[in-house]
């Protein structure tokens, strides 16, 4: 998982005025509104942080020309802020410095809680908490700085993905194995963790929190749909898709709407999450159960003449194992980064053992830009989680290092800003960035 900067203290008034606030105006709140929260104000936006972490690299680099430029652009688009560290009380009133100044400004703030024990299993973006006290303390303080204000909370990307020391619902040991972690406890307190996240958040009035359910090009939906389960997804708001990847809006959204299948499928049908169409297998009724792989590398769609990309297989056996029962789960998609979609290492001039396709890929571009109105029934929100522009972290491709070979570069080290990124994201962005 890549890391998002947190946010920084207050950068100079004479920066932030050049900041061009280019938030989609007119939102709609949704249900994000709670009876026992204030009210909220008319037509809520999602919040543009004038002292995020982007505005932050352009002080602190000191860009200038295009690549301030580029900066500037985005700082101006509604992205998340990350919380990735700290005490409780420090991160009480970091967050509440947050959520404070978004109401002031009419705002909605997208807040994300990055602290786990393990987190990314001790890879690029390593660190958090130490123990389960440590990370209930921490997630207290958390939902203390949010208090009664709005917020939507993205709870932990890779929290669900990455677990340490997991056996899977098919019965399959996953590779993340830290000495540190305890073989017997470790995933079991991850689950622990993350229920008692979502039970503090939840209670809040005003606040909408949402679990890690990874991408399309990764878990299968059942195995997604247990872990979810396991971490409190009935009493959450729904989970979050494409967290700092790159995978097609489209291909996320019918993911997200199989997950939200297969859940009902589980709890209210009383199937098994064996049952639960996948991406790795499409077949089902409409295709006469003649399912392949889907690829990856174009957009889905029920209608699609390549069987790879049609969703027809797997949607018709989901109406059919429901029946009368509708999908109620709702997600949210991370579009910062895949408006060109993602990346096919077999497009390249290099051969890699491991291509790291996820890893600051070459020649991709923006997404849709954020908002709370996406005519989709279950998608909630298309945000943007990942803070584009900033280094998913140093790619070395398979390849000894340090550069990335793909790149012929040195990569930033995760979170840190990424200039020529930064350029590529909004010279190919889709829609254009206005």
């Amino acid at each position: 998982m890549v890391l998002g900067s947190s946010r920084r203290p207050s950068v100079p008034t004479a920066l932030r005025s050049a900041l061009v606030l280019a938030a989609a105006g007119g939102l709609a709140l949704g249900g994000l509104s709670a009876s026992a929260a204030p009210p909220p104000p008319p037509d809520p936006q999602l919040w543009v942080d004038p002292d995020s972490s982007t505005i932050g690299h352009v002080e602190d680099l000191g860009l200038t020309g295009d690549a301030r430029d580029d900066a500037l652009a985005l700082a101006g688009v509604p992205s998340a802020t990350w919380f990735t560290g700290g005490t409780p009380r420090e991160v009480k009133q970091d967050v509440k410095d947050v959520v404070v100044h978004a109401h002031a400004d009419k705002a909605v703030p997208v807040l994300v809680a990055y602290n786990l024990p393990f987190r990314d299993c001790a890879q690029y973006s390593a660190g958090g908490a130490t123990s389960l006290a440590e990370y209930t303390a921490w997630i207290d303080g958390f939902a203390r700085g949010i208090g009664n204000k709005q917020a939507v909370v993205i709870l932990e990307p890779d929290g669900l993905g990455i677990i340490p020391w997991y056996t899977t619902v098919e019965g399959n040991q996953e590779w993340c194995q830290p000495a540190e972690a305890d073989p017997a406890t470790a995933a079991a307190e991850r689950f622990a963790m993350l229920n008692h996240a979502v039970d503090t958040l939840a209670a809040l009035p005003g606040t909408k929190v949402y679990l890690d359910a990874g991408n399309s090009k990764w878990l299968n939906v059942g195995d997604n749909a247990d872990r979810l389960l396991k971490a409190g997804v009935e009493r959450a708001d729904g989970f979050f898709l494409n967290a700092s990847n790159y995978q097609y809006t489209e291909n996320s959204e019918a993911y997200g709407r199989w997950i939200s299948s297969c859940l009902a499928l589980v709890t209210e049908v009383g199937g098994a999450v064996a049952d639960c169409g996948n991406q790795y297998w499409n077949g089902g009724p409409a295709n006469d159960w003649s399912g392949v792989e889907m690829s990856h590398y174009g957009r889905w769609s029920a209608d699609a003449t390549d069987p790879a990309l049609s969703t027809a297989g797997v949607d018709s056996r989901y109406a059919e194992q429901l029946g009368d029962v509708r999908p109620t789960t709702s997600f949210v998609v991370d579009t910062s980064r895949n408006g060109q979609g993602p990346w096919d290492p077999a497009t390249s001039e290099n051969s890699y053992s491991d291509a790291e396709d996820w890893c600051n890929p070459p020649g991709r571009g923006l997404g849709l830009r954020p908002t709370l109105d996406t005519g989709e029934p279950l998608v909630d929100a298309y945000l943007w989680i990942k803070v584009p522009g900033e280094s998913d972290g140093q790619c070395f491709r398979g390849t000894g290092g340090p550069l990335d070979p793909e790149r012929g570069m040195v990569d930033p080290p995760a979170g840190q800003w990424f200039v020529e990124q930064a350029d590529e994201l909004v010279e190919l962005a889709v829609p254009a960035l206005g």
